[in-house]
Parts: C-alpha cells; sequence; structure tokens
C-alpha cells in the first residue's frame, strides 16, 4: 500500500552520501511507524548530512510518518535554518530541534539522533528508578543518562545541562518526556532506540503484575553488558538493516523515492 506524499524526485540534485542518507532516514521513519514508535507528526529522527559541515536532514513537520520519503526530507543548519526543501514547503518543527542540534553539535561524531514520545517510553521516564536491568535486552544500556524535565520551552541553561546529564552515553532518558538515542549511523540509532522500547515496555509489562520482581544480581549485569560491547559482538543494526529494507521494500518501497 502506497503511503508516501510524492513529490518530485530529489536524487539528482545531491550528492551520491546525501541520497544514501536520505534513504536510510526516510527507511527510520518508516521503520518507526511500523513497530509502533511514533506519536503523530511529532518527534523527530535526524542525521547530518556526509561532507557538509553544520547541514542536517529532518522530516517536515506536517507528514506522519508513513508519509516520509527520501525526496520530501528537509536539509536545514544547525539553528533549523531551511537550507533545502521540497515543493511541499512544509517547515520543521524548531523546538523539537533545539534538542537535536544541541546534541549535533556537542557528540559530532553520532550522526544520528532519534527522539520518541512513546507509551512505554513516557512510563519508565516518569519512574523515579528508571530503567531498571530486567531483562537480557535491558542489559545493552550500560550508560544512560538522564535529565530533569524543565517545561516544553529550551533556553541554554537546559542546553547546557542536557549536554552535561548526557555526558558520553548513547541513550538519553528525558524525565517525564521520553527517549532519546544517539548512532554513528541511522542504523545504529534506530536499533538502539528498538531496544530500548522494547526494555521499556517488558519493565512496564513486569511491574503492572503486582509480585516480586525477579532482579539480576550486580555481576551477572555487569558481566551481560560487557558482552555486547562492540568490540565484542557486531556493530548494533548493521546486520539487520538489509533484512529491515527489505520488510519496506515489501509493504511499502515509496520510502525510496
Amino acid at each position: 500500500m502506497r503511503t508516501s506524499v510524492v513529490v518530485r524526485s530529489k536524487r539528482s540534485e545531491v550528492s551520491p552520501e546525501e541520497w544514501d542518507a536520505r534513504v536510510n532516514l526516510a527507511a527510520a521513519y518508516r521503520l518507526t511507524a511500523e513497530y509502533g514508535m511514533t506519536d503523530m507528526i511529532a518527534n523527530h529522527i535526524s542525521v547530518a548530512v556526509p561532507g557538509e559541515p553544520d547541514h542536517f536532514l529532518i522530516n517536515p513537520y506536517g507528514l506522519l510518518y508513513t508519509e516520509i520519503t527520501a525526496s520530501n526530507l528537509v536539509k536545514i543548519n544547525g539553528n533549523g535554518d531551511i537550507i533545502s526543501n521540497s515543493e511541499l514547503d512544509l517547515g520543521i518543527s524548531r523546538a523539537g530541534f533545539r534538542i537535536h542540534s544541541t546534541i549535533h553539535a556537542a557528540r559530532p561524531e553520532m550522526a544520528c539522533i532519534m527522539h520518541t514520545h512513546t507509551r512505554a517510553g513516557m512510563a519508565v521516564s516518569a519512574l523515579k528508578c528508571g530503567l531498571l536491568q530486567l531483562t537480557q535486552t535491558a542489559t545493552r544500556f550500560d550508560k544512560i543518562g538522564y535529565h530533569r524535565f524543565g517545561g516544553s520551552g529550551f533556553d541554554e541553561n537546559e542546553r547546557t545541562s542536557l549536554i552535561e546529564n548526557l555526558g558520553d552515553a548513547e541513550v538519553l532518558i528525558l524525565r517525564n518526556h521520553g527517549l532519546l538515542t544517539l548512532g554513528e549511523t541511522v542504523p545504529e540509532a534506530f536499533n538502539a532506540m528498538y531496544r530500548l522500547e522494547l526494555s521499556c515496555r517488558a519493565q512496564i509489562d513486569a511491574m503492572s503484575c503486582n509480585t516480586d520482581l525477579n532482579l539480576l544480581a550486580p555481576e551477572v549485569i555487569a558481566l551481560a553488558q560487557s558482552q555486547w560491547k562492540p568490540q565484542v559482538t557486531r556493530r548494533y543494526g548493521m546486520l539487520e538493516w538489509p533484512a529491515l529494507l527489505r520488510h519496506l521494500e515489501r509493504i511499502d518501497p515509496t520510502y525510496k523515492d
């Protein structure tokens, strides 16, 4: 079923590297919808444009994730100013991009940033205990930053505290707000969010059973975390990404238009 909003293809107007980034980012948006992690038109996944410092790709504000294509993504700079747009002429959510721009500037090695407001993610973000190491999946995240909710505004002081709270982690739980993941590539950021979301869903399900939780011993958690390291196993997301793209090809290949 074709669900995209058709626009003129940008493939001949951008570098091969940018086009590849566009296709992968559009795929991430579609997959986010496929796995039930959207909030209507809200939230963002952003990626740095290869070879173009301070240029990023992001979703046009007003489209559902199922409508995102490689060509209708918007290119912006770090201030959120539009560099290149489609004929839809939709803008972006500047307020939403402030979190992304802050992290892109502080962690330039992380090309992709993903932010969600899922039911399970928001629930865990509202728990004082945060994410518990209840499952094998949850033990993947040995470093988790927590950022205190300060309202929907985002001033310079909060930018500073956001970076301090993130530190060198690749996962940030925004208290009473939602989830955020970082990756050197789009597949890595998506994989982290998928696993983080799965961990949150499992935790909320387990805590809802009104019985004692089977908590893992600290030494078991430490061992499991060591086994997730990139130098021990493959880079996150890289093996399954081609399979996920094949899945998109079967259900709606318009993401790469």
